[in-house]
């Protein structure tokens, strides 16, 4: 396969013009066609123009559709089945020019497994081919505990339901009011409050005592006779 340069301008036979040969205006474009000649087929009440913009899209979905299933067909040489890879690889097969992954033997037994506990059984009454391994087991079987509450297994239900609720409860503690708590924490902000009260009275009233002067009292020595205390006697 040889790449070929094509021009981009063709002559237009329609319009006697050049045109681009891909686009917008490009060159035996179907909006073009003033008048489609009828045909003995067609029937009537079917609008031409809409007929055959249909029939282009079918064409290019047709052959969509081939160059896909060609690709597949040549990505299918020497691989596995489909369904196969799909459910090793996890990926789609499209029309991808990437290589195919290939794929691991854990890969094939994880696929083997799935498809023989894919029945109503779970392949338990299914028929086994000679040689064949048993299936792997990728689920995980899980274990309920006793509703029955006992000394032994039955008392982990118990301790499971409490260590649920502690969890959630001191997620959010901050929610729940401690009442206990919160009169203690009261009592002890009233009693500061007292205290600091009393504390700066006190501060103020030695403060004010500082300020005021003190008062001395000067006691006379002399002693006041018996005739000191008469006054105007008469001489």
């Amino acid at each position: 396969i040889k790449k070929r340069k094509k021009d981009k301008v063709v002559w237009d036979e329609q319009t006697g013009t050049w045109k681009r040969r891909f686009g917008y205006d490009r060159v035996n474009d179907d909006k073009d066609i003033p008048i489609i000649e009828a045909k003995m087929t067609d029937e009537p009440g079917v609008d031409p123009f809409a007929k055959r913009q249909d029939d282009k899209k079918k064409r290019v979905e047709k052959q969509e559709k081939n160059r896909l299933q060609n690709l597949k067909q040549a990505a299918k040489i020497g691989a596995l089945p489909s369904h196969v890879q799909l459910a090793a690889t996890a990926l789609p097969i499209t029309g991808t020019q990437a290589p195919p992954k290939k794929v691991t033997k854990d890969e094939l037994g994880n696929v083997a497994g799935m498809a023989a506990t894919s029945t109503a059984s779970g392949g338990k009454f299914d028929r086994k081919l000679p040689g064949e391994k048993p299936a792997k087991k990728q689920g995980k079987h899980r274990k309920f505990l006793p509703v029955v509450e006992g000394s032994g297994i039955g008392s982990r239900e118990k301790e499971q339901t409490e260590n649920v609720l502690n969890k959630l409860i001191s997620k959010h503690s901050h929610e729940i009011l401690n009442v206990d708590k919160a009169v203690t924490m009261y009592n002890v902000k009233k009693e500061k409050k007292a205290r600091n009260k009393r504390n700066q009275e006190g501060k103020s009233s030695s403060a004010t005592n500082k300020l005021k002067p003190k008062k001395q009292l000067h006691k006379k020595n002399g002693k006041k006779g018996p005739g000191s205390s008469k006054k105007g006697k008469a001489k």
